[in-house]
């Protein structure tokens, strides 16, 4: 799947042609991953739950084999919404890959109903990306589990010495700057909680030094290496064989150390990358 290029198509396709962006996405996700399965066809334990943003009512709107909803619509019980659906939600970042729209009956969100259970918010649902509400995630779990392990795979917003002043840049600058506290005010709660015992767990990311986390490990990873693969763009874009195996071992690399240091130090300690690509 990383080997193949689905939003430059998707988003042309969308531009040029009947259908919406996302349209096109979730039938790219149909064809190339999912099929027609459906989140009837995930298994009842692990639970697995797949967010987006609900545009509609600002909340975190969850995907999952017994409910899909959020607190102020409501939630539907047992729902047959396709995988291919849920992922593009939850990976439709904006603007060019946003919103994804999805039709439901008038009373499908009648378990819990919120303040926002009526029409249009309940029939024609509007979703965004689940990182525009919570990056890493932890919402689903915060509240239900002491411990938690994060892998935070997301980018990091760079100094600019000369930033665009146009109205158009300008914004998308702001924007940036927005997200950026809003992903470094989570990440600050989630090491506080580990640090204070409230939870346990441990907290990895693409920008975090390997060298913070004091376990030894068989498993090089260099800083300057490091850095090269955290820059790596953020897209629904082909990417080199070789990228991804050097991505999947830094992981890989990063996850062991974490782990190691701050939850479990009884965890494996690898001998080697899953890949033989070197970091």
């Amino acid at each position: 799947m990383a080997s193949t290029t689905i939003d430059v198509r998707s988003i042309l396709g969308g531009l040029l042609w009947f259908g919406s962006v996302s349209d096109r996405v979730i039938k790219q996700y149909r064809e190339m991953l999912f099929g027609g399965r459906t989140l009837q066809d995930f298994p009842d334990t692990p639970r697995f739950i797949i967010n987006a943003t609900n545009v509609q009512t600002g909340s975190l709107f969850r995907f999952s084999k017994p409910y899909i909803g959020d607190w102020q619509i409501g939630r539907y019980l047992k729902p047959t919404t396709s995988v291919a659906e849920a992922v593009a939600a939850s990976s439709a970042f904006p603007p060019v890959l946003s919103p994804v729209r999805l039709e439901f009956g008038p009373n499908a969100f009648a378990t819990d109903p919120g303040p926002s259970h009526r029409a249009p918010f309940t029939t024609k649902v509007m979703l965004t990306d689940g990182g525009v509400y919570d990056n890493m995630g932890i919402e689903t779990v915060w509240k239900r589990c002491r411990s938690i392990l994060v892998s935070d795979a997301g980018g990091k917003m760079q100094p600019e010495d000369t930033p665009h002043a146009d109205w158009a840049r300008h914004a998308l600058r702001i924007n940036s700057v927005i997200d950026n506290q809003v992903r470094s005010l989570r990440k600050r709660q989630v090491v506080s909680a580990f640090k204070s015992g409230v939870r346990r767990g441990a907290y990895w990311g693409m920008w975090t030094d390997p060298g913070e986390y004091p376990a030894a490990s068989h498993l090089n990873l260099p800083p300057e290496r490091a850095r090269v693969l955290a820059q790596t763009p953020t897209r629904l874009a082909a990417m080199p064989d070789e990228l991804q195996e050097r991505l999947i071992n830094y992981g890989y690399g990063m996850a062991e150390r974490a782990i190691r240091s701050f939850f479990d130090p009884n965890a494996l300690a690898a001998a080697r990358f899953p890949y033989a690509s070197s970091m």
